[in-house]
């Protein structure tokens, strides 16, 4: 890799977005699978895709994690990985009835949108779930509340609603991986046709898809292309393509490797964002840095707009046994 400093201005050079990548929820769900491995040894089934990574998967499966759609895939009594996205209570239940050794590897800012719906609907109210349908996350957030839960997937999804929704006691609520831009826009058109509709305690959209926006936007005027590092089945990496554009970049793209960037999308950019989706391993973003400096991107700047110190706990049967105070 190249220097770490300023750029020269004819040079190619390669801006960094900072941060990129893990957030604590993912760490938290691959760390889960990973130490589940090791204590329990293989198979290790997991429903749905641990996270929305194809390296992660492949990378896992690779040591004996089985990943399947749903839990009557799993042999009873075997132990089973609920993914990052979260889980609806059916889906709790139909694990027990196979006396399946579950663990939940659920990231717990999900966890807190489900604890909202499930108190808003106890309070009577109709939940305006903003979100992309058929996403796992959105499944599993409706399913705490399937009778009283709208789906409004984009602007468009706002119109769709019934008008007898009107007389009702309203919230909206919000998948954790959209663009925060875009969500805004979206709540800014239901209040429109909704004014008294309630705002959430507190916001949806996950911290870790705030800064990775965030980080995004503050490289993108200033490149010719920015590179995402993310699968196409993530929201988050797919909303930072959108979020580059939309913030000044003059072109954007999605590749999980290096090896599926087109050299021929080089040809006029002499400067390159470069970031990655909260569910990248870094060893992948390390590898498009190499792939740019072998093709003379050797400038290399780290763009950090803030740093991230949150972490989550592992599931209660994973964590280290805590020392006996000695007396």
């Amino acid at each position: 890799m190249g220097t770490v400093g300023s750029m020269t201005d004819q040079g190619k050079n390669v801006l960094l977005a900072a941060p990129r990548g893990y957030c604590a929820g993912v760490d938290r769900a691959v760390v889960t699978v990973e130490k589940a491995l090791e204590k329990y040894g293989a198979p290790i089934y997991v429903r749905k895709e641990i996270v929305h990574n194809k390296y992660v998967v492949e990378t896992l499966q690779e040591r004996g994690v089985i990943f399947v759609e749903e839990t009557d895939e799993v042999p009873e009594g075997a132990h089973l990985v609920f993914s990052a996205h979260g889980i609806s209570p059916a889906v709790r239940e139909s694990a027990k009835a196979r006396n399946l050794l579950t663990l939940d590897a659920s990231c717990p800012l999900v966890t807190k949108v489900h604890n909202e719906a499930k108190r808003f609907a106890r309070d009577g109210y109709q939940i305006l779930l903003v979100g992309h349908e058929g996403h796992e996350e959105v499944e599993g957030t409706a399913g705490e509340a399937p009778e009283v839960t709208h789906l409004v997937d984009g602007v468009e999804g706002v119109d769709a609603l019934p008008e007898s929704l009107q007389d009702e006691k309203l919230v909206w609520l919000s998948q954790t991986t959209l663009s925060v831009d875009e969500t805004l826009e979206i709540v800014s058109k239901l209040k429109e046709r909704f004014p008294h509709l309630q705002d959430p305690p507190s916001d949806d959209i996950c911290y870790a898809t705030q800064n990775r926006q965030a980080a995004v936007k503050k490289i993108a005027g200033k490149s010719d292309l920015v590179i995402v590092v993310g699968s196409q089945n993530s929201s988050n990496s797919k909303r930072l393509v959108e979020v580059a554009l939309e913030a000044g970049a003059k072109e954007s793209y999605l590749v999980d490797y290096a090896s599926q960037i087109d050299e021929a999308w080089l040809e006029n950019a002499t400067t390159i964002g470069v970031t990655s989706g909260a569910s990248v391993p870094e060893i992948l973003v390390t590898e498009v840095v190499k792939f740019l400096d072998e093709r003379g991107y050797s400038d290399v700047e780290e763009v950090t707009t803030t740093v991230e110190t949150i972490t989550f706990a592992l599931p209660r049967d994973l964590r280290a046994p805590r020392a006996k105070a000695t007396s």
